[in-house]
């Protein structure tokens, strides 16, 4: 199957959006909005930005809901309902953009460390909640692994696999990139056919350094053959801080995702 690159940036959700014009330039199909700061679609007249820097670009969009403060893991009742509200906002805003929403899990507060059967049940609920969400809307949802940051849920496959299994409307987004931070990256390979969306960038294996494909310690060779042998989706979207960064990422994604 024929991948298909875009390309996102979260560390420039507050600047203004000329320098989306440049992911074309670079020679990416496609762009991942990252839909917080001025990029928030539930905002008019930043979705009315948005809207006109697609159509001047012709680039096909996916979506990475908010995530800043968000916990729809949360024992804390109004924060859980402010989450999974903010998230199918996103979604029902997204859905006449894209049929893909990445979403991050919660995560275990010091109050919810005393309870951990507790934060993956409301963990679980917010799924059902955002699934029918994504569902009505033509949305996949799709739940994302995280980092080694052990209070965040799901930093292993069957993680996700296991708490998203059955419930309409939502997917799972694969994040290499994540996997490594974890000693991972393997096993989630192993997987692959299982993902719905995809998400690639580099690190030195310790933290979320989002570097360029080939400026870390991730094995390219061996993962863009194994996820252009068995992904089942369409599109791979390369993380960055930069558009020059990007292009010697398509450049590494041009060698070895086939």
């Amino acid at each position: 199957m024929s991948v298909k690159p875009y390309f996102s940036s979260s560390s420039k959700v507050w600047e203004s959006p000329e320098w989306v014009f440049g992911i074309e330039e670079a020679g990416f199909p496609g762009w991942e909005i990252s839909a917080d700061g001025k990029y928030r679609l539930e905002k008019p007249a930043n979705k009315q930005v948005i809207s006109d820097v697609i159509e001047s670009t012709g680039l096909a969009v996916t979506v990475h809901a908010p995530y800043a403060d968000l916990n729809p893991a949360s024992i804390n009742d109004p924060i859980w309902r402010e989450s999974v509200r903010q998230i199918c906002s996103c979604i029902e805003h997204a859905a006449d953009l894209t049929d893909r929403v990445t979403m991050h899990p919660g995560y275990l507060s010091p109050a919810g460390k005393l309870l951990p059967e507790k934060v993956w049940e409301q963990q679980k609920e917010a799924l059902r909640v955002i699934g029918r969400c994504a569902s009505d809307h033509g949305v996949v949802a799709c739940l994302e692994n995280m980092i080694n940051i052990p209070e965040f849920l799901c930093h292993d496959p069957f993680e996700l696999l296991g708490i998203t299994e059955g419930i309409e409307g939502i997917g799972i987004t694969f994040d290499i990139g994540h996997a490594n931070t974890v000693r991972k990256v393997d096993s989630f390979l192993a997987q692959i056919k299982n993902a719905s969306h995809l998400h690639i960038h580099d690190n030195h294996g310790s933290s979320d350094e989002h570097l360029a494909l080939g400026d870390g310690t991730i094995n390219w060779k061996k993962v863009g053959h194994a996820i252009a042998a068995g992904y089942q989706g369409e599109v791979a979207v390369i993380e960055g801080r930069s558009i020059e960064e990007a292009k010697k990422s398509l450049d590494v994604f041009k060698r070895w995702f086939v």
